[in-house]
């Protein structure tokens, strides 16, 4: 179920003006023709971390698949008018835009793959105005998704295998952002959901427990912890700091035993607010006294991996963790940072590409050129390093990989190295080639890249750097072309 599915046919229109009138640029200069190659990509791992995870490319599909320019998106950019108070486009490029096909190729990294910086998540080739118009929403949903997916692998991994639910829907960024996050954090290893919607949707598992205002509704707590028990038998978790946590354990207890002589069990109890810590070591305490030992201990309120990590190393005795706000938004990252930038024209199919390259004074912003692939090698039962490499230029078969922001730092791959290609055929041609895998899937594709890591690469406070280089053709192309054109521009200037 993707967004075309949630909102509308067509979302045509979610993209930057400029892209429109570039579009109109393009047509009106007969360079429409042109083909271009755009990659995907982000500059740095978020939340000071050692990696990300890729998430989003099932909605960003669904999306191409079902674009095109309807009646009403045309009647709104007709009405649009520039400076002279004319209308901004002309009736034909308009009527060139409703007929216009969305005739591109697609590569892309699985959901689920681990990822790094200047590594390319997508690559789109085709028509110069079609690839320009999928840049804002390739990069709005797969940024967001990436960020949220990450962040929940983080939270998971600091869980250290106790389940991870997510609680963010009230706390998310608009109704679209609550569903993105909770499909995001699923990919990222969560364990379910407290979104309905994402659960019917996504076919995420759904969990809760009840309110503060449930409790506050009875003259006293343990004749509200009696009615719910009643409704609930088989999925009683209750909150028990309203008003004192400690009491509320003593009363959830007794209904847990009352529960126990009916058949059936106190699922668990969830401590909000207060000692986390030390609320869940009395309270472990309590419960097992009683003879409840199978009965969980849930913890909430404001939790991140860096707050879980806190509580495990205090032997916190939490056998589930209730991660909203901060998991949902990103917390700490407000935005992953993903750049589409176009690395090869031709003027025409079957012409030869150009490389291109865009300089900056930041050398991290400086692209990479050519077609990109990215070829991970393994060694033994993990990873060893990533290579990015030009389709055109190919590889050796021991190639050499240098790092593209420190050319000192080199690595060979020694031949016969076990490797597989990350980007995998999406698109040709604007069709399908690829069938998304169901998203639980995608969450055991995640969990099993992860295993294959060093632990210092997912260390939450300063990991590890994982390999990741350009082979040494494409360096030497791209520090060529990076030459050429500062020489060019310096003669410009003269």
């Amino acid at each position: 179920m993707g967004p075309s599915q949630v909102y509308r046919t067509s979302l045509a229109l979610l993209t930057d003006f400029y892209q429109l009138t570039m579009a109109a640029a393009a047509w009106k200069g007969g360079v429409a023709g042109r083909e271009a190659v755009f990659h995907l990509s982000f500059r740095r791992n978020p939340f000071e971390g050692g990696y990300a995870v890729a998430a989003g490319l099932e909605d960003a599909v669904d999306l191409l698949l079902h674009h095109r320019f309807m009646p009403d998106d045309l009647a709104f950019l007709a009405g649009q008018v520039g400076s002279d108070g004319k209308p901004l486009f002309e009736p034909a490029f308009l009527d060139w835009l409703g007929e216009m096909k969305l005739d591109v190729d697609v590569d892309a990294m699985p959901e689920g793959t681990v990822v790094f910086p200047h590594q390319p998540l997508l690559r789109v080739t085709g028509p110069i105005v079609p690839c320009m118009l999928l840049e804002t929403p390739l990069l709005a949903i797969v940024n967001f998704q990436t960020l949220v997916a990450t962040k929940a692998a983080r939270i998971v991994l600091a869980a250290k295998g106790a389940p991870v639910v997510e609680f963010g829907l009230r706390r998310a960024q608009g109704i679209d952002g609550a569903l993105s996050a909770s499909r995001a954090a699923y990919v990222g290893g969560v364990a379910g959901t407290s979104n309905v919607l994402a659960g019917k949707l996504y076919g995420i598992p759904v969990k809760g427990t009840h309110a503060h205002s449930w409790v506050m509704l009875f003259d006293g707590e343990l004749e509200a912890f009696r009615t719910y028990a009643r409704a609930m038998p088989s999925n009683t978790i209750l909150l028990v700091d309203t008003y004192d946590s400690l009491e509320g354990v003593r009363h959830a207890i007794e209904v847990g035993r009352e529960l126990a002589r009916d058949g059936h069990r106190l699922t668990g109890i969830r401590l909000d607010s207060g000692d986390l810590a030390w609320l869940s070591q009395q309270a472990r305490r309590m419960l097992d006294e009683a003879g409840l030992t199978d009965t969980a201990i849930l913890a909430s309120n404001e939790l991140d991996e860096q707050v879980i990590h806190a509580l495990q190393d205090q032997k916190a005795a939490i056998a589930i963790w209730g991660v909203g706000t901060r998991l949902v938004t990103g917390w700490g990252e407000p935005a992953l940072g993903g750049v589409y930038k176009l690395s090869a024209v031709r003027d025409g199919p079957g012409k030869p590409w150009k490389h291109k390259v865009k300089l900056s004074e930041q050398l991290a912003k400086t692209t990479v050129p050519g077609i990109q692939q990215v070829r991970r090698y393994r060694h033994g039962d993990g990873f060893l390093a990533d290579v990015i490499y030009d389709l055109a230029l190919g590889l050796p078969p021991s190639p050499e990989m240098i790092d593209p922001l420190d050319f000192t730092r080199r690595r060979t791959i020694p031949e016969g190295t076990p490797f597989e290609d990350l980007l995998v055929p999406v698109l040709r041609e604007g069709r399908p080639v690829w069938t998304a895998p169901p998203l639980a899937e995608v969450r055991a594709r995640a969990a099993a890249q992860l295993g294959q890591f060093h632990g210092g690469v997912k260390r939450l406070v300063h990991p590890h750097t994982f390999p990741v280089g350009l082979e040494r053709s494409l360096y030497d192309l791209r520090t060529r072309l990076v030459l050429e054109a500062r020489e060019s521009a310096t003669r410009r200037s003269r």
